[in-house]
């Protein structure tokens, strides 16, 4: 029986053994690349909530569809523009000699999702599409420490009300497993209560790490905020729950389903048609074990507790920026 224990050694996803994680910013640009790439090819599966996803070879990680292993996810900001993130990214592998074998060639397989921050104040005005050239730096970058904030695809992220960001987050259950997370929180909706600037998800921080605000309050529930400007209605929470247990697509499809509730906990309203809400699944597969249906079951609520904190920690961490158009969150708990 599966129980949860505590957080990992440094609260990130790279707690499993063999994940890195990069990020690419342009503070100019106000855009990023964030990237995840481990040691060794690993399991993926993914399940899109919001209406509005932008995606890049994602059918791939259906349990029906022949390839197993992949070999990186992108995170990207910049809309369908930052698809080419990936191409970036790939270009790398496949100078490494990485990918999916297909007689004498290899084929890096490298799934994308974007969210959109065209609007953001940043100078979009580029002649050349930037996204290649960052998802090939994120991949350079890539380790198993890295920053949380204003950083990689949460740089230009926002909220309806404060600058979004990227996080992480994880847990270590009793048997040693471990679950993380790791988002870049762009939602249309809010992220805290209106009437106590406390976050919807203060009811899962741990140590305090994202201020310690407490829980919001009970309050109207009409009074949910969301973004003031239509024409910022486009936006996603994208991100990734990773585990070192040995999972197969169809487990983990089931994975990234549970861990949508965390997105439903820390953001309102959550998974709109505006909204390209999406979560990959990754299984490195250190643990072989059995795993059976509440094993399942511990695990998802490990993932969705992870992707609360890890969007309440991408938010709290931003930073404030150059014609920014929101304040951040840690200001806006002065006020």
């Amino acid at each position: 029986m599966m129980t949860l224990k505590s957080t990992g050694r440094q609260n990130l996803i790279t707690d499993i053994d063999g994940l890195r994680v990069g990020h690419a910013s342009d503070a100019r640009l106000k855009s990023g690349v964030t990237v995840l790439t481990a040691d060794q090819p690993f399991t993926a599966a993914m399940h899109v909530m919001g209406g509005a996803p932008g995606t890049r070879e994602t059918d791939l990680l259906a349990p029906d569809k022949m390839v197993q292993m992949i070999d990186a996810l992108v995170l990207s900001g910049g809309s369908a523009h930052g698809l080419d993130a990936a191409s970036g990214v790939m270009a790398r592998l496949h100078q490494s000699g990485r990918g999916f074998a297909v007689g004498d060639q290899t084929v890096p397989i490298v799934p994308a999702a974007i969210l959109f921050d065209l609007l953001n104040g940043g100078d979009k005005s580029w002649s050349e599409n930037p996204y290649a050239a960052l998802g090939q730096h994120a991949y350079d970058v890539a380790q198993t420490d890295f920053k949380l904030g204003t950083q990689g695809a949460g740089t230009g992220a926002t909220t309806a009300t404060v600058k979004g960001g990227l996080g992480s987050a994880s847990l270590v259950c009793d048997n040693d497993v471990t679950i993380g997370a790791l988002v870049a929180a762009n939602p249309m909706g809010s992220v805290h209560c209106p009437t106590s600037n406390r976050f919807w998800g203060g009811i899962a921080e741990i140590n305090g790490e994202y201020g310690d605000l407490g829980v919001a309050p009970h309050h109207d529930p009409l009074a949910v905020v969301t973004k003031h400007h239509p024409h910022q209605n486009s936006n996603t929470v994208i991100g990734i729950i990773a585990t070192d247990l040995a999972l197969d697509k169809a487990s983990l499809t089931r994975l990234a389903t549970a861990a949508h509730d965390g997105i439903a906990r820390a953001v309102q309203p959550s998974h709109t048609p505006l909204d390209g809400d999406l979560i990959f699944a990754v299984s490195t597969g250190q643990h072989q074990r059995p795993c059976d249906g509440y094993d399942l079951a511990m695990l998802g609520h490990a993932a969705a507790l992870c992707m609360t904190r890890a969007i309440c920690r991408g938010v709290w961490h931003a930073d404030a920026a150059a014609n920014d158009g929101l304040p951040i969150m840690r200001d806006l708990v002065k006020q």
